[in-house]
């Protein structure tokens, strides 16, 4: 599988398998956790998303006890986390509402408490998960430097931050952020026009794309629009694939190198994610899903 490099020591596989579903299946087995993983592996899908939050709190520990029962696994993984959601669920079930957290305090906690529940002795790639409009951003910026420097975290990025939240952080740190993680897909393209992918591009960051089956929406021919659905069983169809490999090789396709999130407990479709890179996407078919997808054709 393609990689792409986000720093000099660091690649990340072109697909990334999101666990924020792993607490939801009905095996949460060491094994059959293990057994996804190695499913990616065996692919050369090596980099896994999680997030403290996901699983109301247990999705990390989850994957900790699948480590911990094939410690050999570690090493062939890039494993990225996410803090500073704070909600009255699990752990914090008794806190009043749902609040984000980018205090010097919290980051430092949240950190070690993930590679505690994760059983690992580093996190790859440690994204602040959601932008708070609290955050003191010489705070956050010293948080995230301080947590590189100590060895227990590789490199650091954000998620779902607009292109002024990422220059308020970055502005205020050392360390340079190496990824955005945002909802890209067919079904949520807007960051192709709002900025959003441009900002990054530019700056040769590759963006992490959360959602890249629109929730599932493109799998669903009730949810999603029927000129769009029509498209991609069209090319799914000449290229001896599914739609959703149709959906992925379309983020794939884009020169920013957009890194496309895929989660997923079926075992079966895990070990299909590889299939996107089969799909031929020329330009005109990239533009045709597109247009299918704004309902109109591009101006």
């Amino acid at each position: 599988m393609e990689r792409i490099k986000l720093t000099d020591d660091l690649e990340f596989s072109r697909i990334v398998y999101g666990m924020w579903r792993l607490a939801y299946d009905s095996d949460t087995s060491s094994a059959h956790v293990q057994a996804k993983i190695e499913a990616c592996l065996e692919q050369g899908l090596t980099t896994f998303d999680q997030a403290d939050i996901y699983g109301d709190y247990g999705a990390e520990a989850l994957l900790g006890a699948a480590l911990k029962a094939a410690p050999h696994l570690r090493d062939q993984m890039e494993i990225v986390t996410k803090c500073d959601i704070i909600a009255p669920i699990g752990k914090y079930a008794g806190r009043r509402v749902k609040y984000y957290d980018t205090s010097r305090e919290h980051i430092l906690a949240s950190v070690d408490n993930s590679l505690e529940y994760m059983n690992i002795e580093q996190i790859d790639c440690l994204l602040i998960h959601r932008p708070d409009p609290l955050m003191d951003h010489h705070e956050t910026g010293a948080a995230l430097d301080e947590v590189v420097a100590s060895g227990k975290v590789r490199t650091v990025g954000v998620s779902n931050f607009k292109l002024h939240d990422w220059t308020l952080l970055q502005s205020a740190m050392k360390n340079q952020l190496v990824t955005n993680q945002i909802e890209i897909s067919l079904a949520q393209h807007s960051p192709f026009t709002n900025g959003d992918i441009a900002y990054l591009q530019e700056r040769g960051v590759p963006p992490m794309a959360w959602s890249p089956l629109g929730g599932g929406s493109l799998m669903r021919g009730t949810d999603a629009d029927p000129a769009l659905r029509t498209k991609l069983a069209d090319v799914a169809q000449s290229n001896s694939t599914d739609i959703a490999s149709v959906a992925v090789a379309w983020l794939l396709a884009h020169p920013a190198r957009i890194i496309p999130v895929m989660g997923t407990n079926n075992l079966d479709r895990i070990k299909q994610f590889s299939d996107a890179f089969t799909v031929q996407m020329d330009r005109e078919t990239w533009f045709d899903l597109y247009t299918a997808a704004l309902g109109n054709e591009v101006p």
